[in-house]
């Protein structure tokens, strides 16, 4: 069987690396890899002890990580404790709002609390429409 791949039998590493250069592919171990970590919806897997290989085929990059992963729940953000804002709110909101509607800044700042941040609502609420 010519020109195939037989069972059994490996190509030279040389000769691979000379046919892939041919056909526009290289390989590259890029160094200095602290931590690889993939964030998923519900958990991430942190790559501690990886290696990453980046393959480059004409233009398009493939990058495999060899390691061993731990797998890590993902925590949701922690609700606001009572007294503090749950959205924090710029002073360039609350100018705007004092600016378009005409009143005070602790009103502004009021009105941008109670809708979470969206200076449209605001802005209607406290002009009254």
């Amino acid at each position: 069987m010519r020109g195939g791949f037989r069972k059994g039998v490996s190509m030279d590493p040389k000769k691979l690396g000379q046919q892939m250069k041919k056909m526009g592919i290289s390989f590259e171990e890029l160094s200095g890899v602290e931590e690889v970590v993939i964030k998923t919806a519900d958990a991430e897997l942190v790559f501690e002890d990886a290696v990453v290989t980046v393959m480059d085929t004409q233009g398009s990059k493939l990058y495999q990580i060899t390691g061993t992963p731990v797998r890590r729940p993902r925590h949701e953000p922690e609700p606001a404790r009572e007294g503090e804002p749950a959205v924090v709110i710029s002073e360039e909101d609350v100018l705007l709002v004092m600016e378009q509607v005409g009143c005070s800044e602790a009103e502004a700042r009021a009105a941008l609390t109670e809708t979470n941040g969206d200076l449209a609502e605001a802005i209607l609420r406290l002009s009254g429409e």
